[in-house]
């Protein structure tokens, strides 16, 4: 079976890096934490992540190579503390959305254990460029 690519596609040009990105993305998503995203307008989505544990200085949020990269790491104070169940993992995390042009991340908050990430999208302006044709002559 062969795999389709962007690059099959003749008319799709400079989507290598694009295609690049999606892979990425798609190989480090392992399901937690979980999340939603909704749409809170025309033009803004909001994604919310179920972080109960994390406190803000656990959690960063960074744009990387339009990726907005999202993660996790508690600091382990167990020394001390004997566990005759541990049940709650404090398990480390990196959540990658894949930002399209003109989406913008913009605040964050955490509230009752969800980290909630605003993003809002400019539409951009149709803009029609009319190229001109030499005639290849040469005076």
């Amino acid at each position: 079976m062969t795999k389709l690519t962007l690059a099959s596609y003749p008319h799709m040009l400079g989507f290598e890096q694009l295609e690049r990105l999606l892979e990425r993305t798609a190989k480090s998503s392992d399901g937690y934490p979980p999340f939603n995203i909704e749409q809170t307008s025309d033009t803004s989505f909001r994604i919310t992540l179920a972080v109960a544990g994390f406190a803000d200085a656990d959690l960063s949020i960074t744009v990387e190579d339009r990726q907005l990269v999202i993660r996790g790491r508690q600091n382990e104070d167990i020394e001390g503390r004997i566990f005759l169940h541990r049940g709650i993992a404090g398990r480390q995390f990196q959540r990658a959305f894949v930002l399209a042009d003109g989406v913008d991340v913009g605040d964050a908050q955490l509230e009752n254990g969800l980290l909630h990430v605003d993003l809002s999208q400019t539409r951009p302006e149709t803009v029609v460029q009319t190229i001109q044709i030499n005639s290849g002559k040469k005076g």
